[in-house]
């Protein structure tokens, strides 16, 4: 089993024609991903060669879906054009849209979060308390991987296989290395939800996906500084989680007032400290490790007994 994510998955992938989006559109076909089609209204009718494979270019992510049946797409879309290509995804009603690029202004990924949550509301008969038709993933996220079953966005899918636990990490760097750390155990899914202030897939959503899933047997949360994602997440899994967490948090010696590595891993005073959101993890039950490796081996532990 897998979330999100499966072997009878169908991709897309907007902004395929460009150097990002050839270059891992090869590495997601090399992988076993099932890519049907890509997204450019200036090259729409014609077919790209990708290492052998020819991958036809529609015009909109409407009429791809209506010519391949996908139902997930990827997009590797510059900043500035980000916004309106998460809005066409979602007005075709694609069911999964995983947002790679890096650098989308808050203003347009929360219009383009607020649009999604309309647009949702509006099939639910006004009740925005329902999911929306389309989940988003990002952005700048390195987006998700069930193993040996389809990989959307640009996790590396040779350094692990599939196995019974599930990861979700705000860092794609660290979802790499905890992947690679526990490769002889192997993951269900891994999903990569970015580290912005404003993102469409939270922890929370993706703890309770893993809750569901009957082979996932324990799961991973990596965190950072910055916000109160992690202790909002700590309060869910206290709440509503049985299964065993294990938790990293990066970010312990970051100096406070200073952005680390992404938009929204920026402490301010004493709210969004590593130590924080340690404690509120721990008593919610999580073992929490002091690094990668350390919460590797807790997973090894727990796993093994």
């Amino acid at each position: 089993m897998a979330i999100f994510l499966n072997e009878k998955s169908k991709v897309i992938v907007q902004g395929m024609t460009g150097s990002e989006g050839m270059k891992h559109t090869r590495r997601m076909l090399a992988s076993g991903t099932d890519i049907v089609g890509g997204v450019n209204p200036r090259k729409a009718g014609s077919t790209v060669d990708v290492d052998g494979t020819d991958v036809a270019v529609f015009g909109s992510v409407a009429d791809a879906m209506a010519k391949t049946g996908a139902d997930v797409s990827v997009l590797f879309v510059p900043p500035a054009f980000t916004k309106d290509a998460i809005i066409e995804a979602v007005d075709a009603g694609i069911g999964l849209c995983v947002v790679i690029t890096e650098g989308v202004p808050v203003h347009d990924s929360t219009a383009a979060w607020a649009y999604n949550l309309d647009k949702g509301a509006q099939l639910n008969g006004g009740d925005r308390q329902l999911p929306p038709r389309t989940r988003i993933i990002g952005p700048n996220c390195p987006g998700l991987i069930s193993p040996g079953k389809s990989n959307a966005g640009i996790i590396p899918a040779n350094i692990t296989g599939s196995g019974p636990i599930g990861l979700v990490s705000k860092s794609g760097t660290l979802t790499y290395q905890m992947m690679f750390e526990l490769r002889d155990l192997g993951f269900s899914s891994a999903v990569g939800i970015g580290g912005d202030p404003v993102i469409g897939t939270t922890h929370i959503d993706c703890l309770q996906a893993f809750q569901d899933d009957p082979d996932t047997e324990a799961i991973v949360m990596i965190g950072e500084i910055g916000g109160d994602a992690e202790e909002r997440a700590a309060a869910y899994i206290a709440e509503h989680i049985t299964k065993p967490v294990v938790g990293y948090v990066a970010g312990f010696t970051a100096p406070e007032g200073k952005t680390m590595g992404h938009a929204g891993a920026i402490v301010s005073g004493s709210s969004g400290t590593a130590q924080a959101k340690k404690e509120a993890l721990e008593a919610a039950g999580v073992r929490v490790g002091k690094t990668p490796s350390e919460t590797a081996r807790l997973m090894r532990e727990l796993l093994s007994s």
